[in-house]
C-alpha cells in the first residue's frame, strides 16, 4: 500500500484495526518517510506493539518481533549456529573422507545458520519489514548499546561469513514501558512519542471497532468503569487490552449491562493482584459504576 500523506496513513492503519490519532499517524509517517527508528513509550496495554502489526499489515510485509527480557544476549537476538546439524554434518563428511578444511568450511555455511529476529530483519529478500523491538527497557544496558551500533548500520557480522548487509532497511519500531532509563544515544537516534490512556471517545471507538457484535450501551458502561479505576491508585491500573478482555469476557457470559455482581465475578480479567482487587471492592463497585 502507497502512502500518499497523513490522513492516507491513518485509514490505513484503522482499516487493519488500530483507531490512531493524528499526533501517532504523523510520527508513523515520518517513519516511513525518513527510515528513522520510532521509540513508543507508555503504560503497559496502552497499544503500542498494534502499531508495528497494523503497520505491517497495512503495508503487506513481514513483521518480525524482537522480545526483550533481562540477560536477552547476541545469540538469541541475532543468530546461531545449528550445532545439532553441524555435529551430525561432521561424523557424515569423516565417513566420506572430506579434509577437516572441507568440513569446516561446509558446516559453517549458510545452510547451518539460524536467524534470530534482528538478523532475520536485514535479510529479508523481498520488501522492507516491520522491525519490533518490544519493552527494550527489559534488557540491559550493554545489549542496547549493541543494538545502537547494529540499527546505525543495518549490516551484521559473522566470522564464518563476513558482513551480511541489509538488502531492504527494516521499519523500526521499539517500545518500552519506562521501567529504566534508555540511553541518551538510543533516544537521540528516534522518534518518539508517549502512548497515553486513551479519552472516553477514543477507547468506546476502539471496543466498538475491535468487537462488533457489542452493544454500545455495554460497551459505554465499560469504558466508563474502566476510566474511573484509572483515577485509582493502582499498581497496575488496566489498559486497553484490559478493556477489551473484560468486554469479551463480559459477552461470553451474555452480559447485557454491568451490575455489581457482574463486575466482581469477572474482576480477575482487568485486575492482576489482589492488592489493587481488594483496594477496588474497599472503593466499593458500586460506586465506581455511578462513577
Amino acid at each position: 500500500m502507497k502512502i500518499t500523506d497523513i490522513e492516507a496513513l491513518e485509514k490505513g492503519l484503522e482499516q487493519n484495526g488500530y483507531i490512531t490519532d493524528e499526533e501517532i499517524a504523523t510520527v508513523v509517517y515520518l517513519l516511513l518517510k525518513l527510515r528513522r527508528l520510532l521509540l513508543l513509550e507508555g503504560h503497559a496495554g496502552v497499544g503500542k506493539t498494534e502499531v508495528a502489526n497494523a503497520l505491517s499489515q497495512m503495508l503487506g510485509t513481514e513483521l518480525i518481533r524482537l522480545q526483550c527480557y533481562e540477560g536477552l544476549d547476541i545469540n538469541s537476538a541475532v543468530y546461531e549456529w545449528n550445532y545439532q546439524r553441524q555435529l551430525l554434518s561432521i561424523k557424515i563428511h569423516e565417513k566420506s573422507g572430506k579434509s577437516e578444511q572441507e568440513t569446516e568450511k561446509y558446516i559453517f555455511g549458510k545452510d547451518f545458520l539460524l536467524e534470530r529476529p534482528l538478523l532475520r530483519s536485514i535479510t529479508a529478500k523481498d520488501a522492507s519489514p516491520v522491525l519490533l523491538i518490544d519493552e527494550i527497557d527489559r534488557a540491559d544496558e550493554e545489549f542496547e548499546a549493541f543494538l545502537l551500533e547494529l540499527l546505525s548500520v543495518f549490516q551484521i557480522s559473522v566470522p564464518e561469513l563476513g558482513t551480511i548487509k541489509a538488502t531492504h532497511i527494516p521499519y523500526v519500531i521499539l517500545t518500552s514501558n519506562r521501567t529504566r532509563e534508555l540511553s541518551d544515544a538510543l533516544k537521540r537516534r528516534c522518534l518518539y512519542h508517549w502512548i497515553d490512556y486513551p479519552s472516553v471517545e477514543k477507547e468506546l471507538t476502539i471496543v466498538q471497532k475491535r468487537i462488533p457484535g457489542i452493544e454500545k450501551k455495554l460497551a459505554t458502561q465499560i469504558v466508563h468503569f474502566i476510566q474511573a479505576m484509572r483515577e485509582m491508585k493502582l499498581s497496575k491500573p488496566p489498559g486497553v487490552a484490559e478493556t477489551l478482555d473484560w468486554a469479551m469476557a463480559l459477552l461470553a457470559l451474555d452480559t447485557e449491562e454491568l451490575s455489581s455482581a457482574s463486575v466482581e465475578r469477572t474482576l480477575g480479567c482487568i485486575l492482576k493482584s489482589t492488592e489493587d482487587i481488594e483496594l477496588v471492592r474497599s472503593e466499593g463497585v458500586a460506586n465506581l459504576l455511578e462513577a
